[in-house]
C-alpha cells in the first residue's frame, strides 16, 4: 500500500499546516510517511507545494510528475496545475473552490479557471473529483481544515482515521485556534 499525495495552493492558505497534519496523522496511524514542502514565492502569493508519500519502501519524499494518487488543492488554478503536472489517470482530486487570480488573469492575458475546466479534464482522465466550498466559513485561513474534513469524511487517504487527524490537529494548533478549527473539522 502506497499513496502519493501532492498538495498545492497559494502562499497564506495553510498548505504547510495541511501537509503537516496529514504527515502526523499518518504517523499516528502507524504508517511509514515522508513529506517535503516547497515554498517558492509563497510570501508574495506564489505557489506552495507539498509532497507526502505514505507506505513501505519509500526512499524520497518527492513525487515524480504523473505519479500522484491524490492531488489536494486550496485554489482552482492550482488544482488544475496539480492535475496536469502530478496526478495520474484514475487518481483523485480534492480542491477548495476559490480563485486567487494570478497576475496574468488580472491583466486579461489568461482566463480564470472554472469548475467546468477542471471537470472536463478530470472526466477525460477518469479522475474522481471532490469540490469543497463552505459559504458560511468566516475565516479563509481555515479552508485547509474544511478540505481536511472532506478527506476524513470520504476516507480519501487510506488507513488514516478521524482520531489520527484529531491528534495531529491538537499537536499543531495553538489553543486559541484549536477550538474553531475542531468545530470545522467535526
Amino acid at each position: 500500500m502506497r499513496q502519493n499525495i501532492y498538495i498545492i495552493g497559494v502562499g497564506g492558505q495553510g498548505i504547510g499546516l495541511l501537509s503537516e497534519v496529514i504527515i502526523r496523522a499518518a504517523d499516528y496511524a502507524g504508517l511509514p510517511v515522508m513529506g517535503v514542502d516547497t515554498h517558492g514565492l509563497a510570501q508574495r502569493g506564489g505557489t506552495v507545494q507539498s509532497h507526502v508519500r505514505i507506505g513501505e519502501g519509500i526512499h524520497s519524499a518527492l513525487i515524480k510528475k504523473g505519479y500522484a494518487d491524490i492531488v489536494i488543492s486550496l485554489e482552482r488554478t492550482e488544482a488544475l496545475r496539480g492535475v496536469n503536472e502530478f496526478l495520474k489517470d484514475g487518481g483523485s482530486l480534492i480542491y477548495y473552490d476559490t480563485s486567487w487570480q494570478t497576475l496574468s488573469v488580472r491583466l486579461g492575458k489568461d482566463k480564470e479557471i472554472t469548475n467546468e475546466d477542471i471537470n472536463k479534464i478530470c472526466k477525460e482522465r477518469n479522475i474522481k473529483v471532490y469540490r469543497v466550498f463552505d459559504e458560511k466559513l468566516e475565516d479563509a485561513r481555515m479552508q485547509n481544515v474544511v478540505v481536511l474534513n472532506e478527506i476524513k469524511n470520504n476516507e480519501i487517504i487510506k488507513y488514516i482515521k478521524r482520531e489520527d487527524y484529531l491528534k495531529a490537529l491538537k499537536d499543531l494548533l495553538p489553543e486559541y485556534a484549536l477550538e474553531k478549527n475542531l468545530r470545522i473539522f467535526e
